[in-house]
């Protein structure tokens, strides 16, 4: 009987978090793998399965042609309400922000000559949408002959994301200039900024923990010793739960695609659920044992 109870319990729940998921465009539902749930619950890891976005964003400013002696410089535009909007740059990510009330404003360094600025948006799957308007500028320092090389600094991931309370490691490519080089971190989440110092250009990693969830700008600059600077901005994401982050598909396509959610029900859902299923096995098992002697009793009288 108490085989009976769980096997009815447990399908029951399978059942109804099934029904919950699959409302929410999760395709597929899985035992949760290693580590264990927390005490107290049980976890679900489903995948969750959307279209790709099909409305790209559109930069409205600088306008084409333009030419500037400065940088960094503004890019601003229109997009779809809450996706990602990563900005390119001679098909190098140069920066990326959160859409906003349905347009972007994001700070890009230009590279020396002619800089092609397009911007692609990404969906919470980091699934790519069309990309936008192709905009030519041209940047033109001449500061340069008395101050050094141009530095760059870019990054394979607009976008990355860890559980509040873990470290977040973000890589960085940081070319031309002349080190020693000083970088000067905001992260977005009111803590001082972060200083650090740089030899050599290349791979660098920087890295951050957040004690909240939440969606944060991260702010990036870094000046050389000759004094020239470099600007990156990119979205962090803190997550209470698990790491949602991944490294952004750089292509659009219209294959939906999946990403795995974790579900956690609490202890006082099952107890909730247990007293009606108790009490339904419970009668299931009073009716068999009626019927059973009914039967015995409409034996014994036949014989008779």
């Amino acid at each position: 009987m108490k085989r009976l109870i769980s096997n009815y319990l447990t399908g029951f729940i399978v059942a109804f978090m099934a029904a919950v998921v699959l409302g929410q465009g999760v395709g597929a539902i899985n035992p949760l793998p290693t580590p264990d749930p927390k005490p107290g619950g049980f976890g679900l890891e489903a995948v969750k399965e959307q279209a790709p976005p099909n409305m790209g964003a559109t930069i409205t400013t600088p306008s084409n042609g333009a030419s500037f002696s400065s940088s960094p410089i503004t890019v601003n535009g229109l997009c779809p309400q809450g996706l990602l909007v990563q900005l390119y740059n001679n098909n190098v990510m140069v920066g990326s922000v959160m859409c906003d009330n349905g347009s972007f404003s994001i700070e890009v360094s230009l590279f020396a000559g002619t800089n092609e600025l397009k911007a692609i948006v990404y969906d919470e799957l980091d699934q790519a949408g069309p990309e936008s308007n192709i905009v030519s500028v041209n940047y033109t320092d001449t500061s340069f002959t008395r101050f050094g090389e141009l530095i760059t600094l870019t990054s394979n991931y607009g976008r990355r994301s860890a559980a509040n309370n873990t470290q977040l490691v973000w890589p960085l490519q940081l070319s031309g200039g002349t080190g020693p080089y000083a970088f000067s971190i905001d992260w977005g989440d009111g803590s001082q900024l972060q200083l650090l110092s740089q030899s050599l250009a290349g791979l660098i990693n920087i890295d951050h923990i957040y004690k909240k969830a939440g969606i944060y700008q991260v702010n990036v600059r870094v000046t050389d010793s000759n004094g020239v600077s470099a600007f990156l901005q990119v979205i962090a994401v803190s997550s209470g739960q698990a790491d949602i982050g991944a490294a952004p598909v750089t292509d659009g396509g219209s294959k939906a695609q999946g990403k795995p959610v974790v579900l956690w029900l609490p202890t006082v859902i099952l107890l909730l659920l247990l007293l009606p299923t108790y009490w339904l096995g419970r009668r299931s098992q009073l009716v068999t044992i009626r019927n059973k002697m009914i039967k015995e009793r409409d034996r014994y009288q036949d014989k008779k």
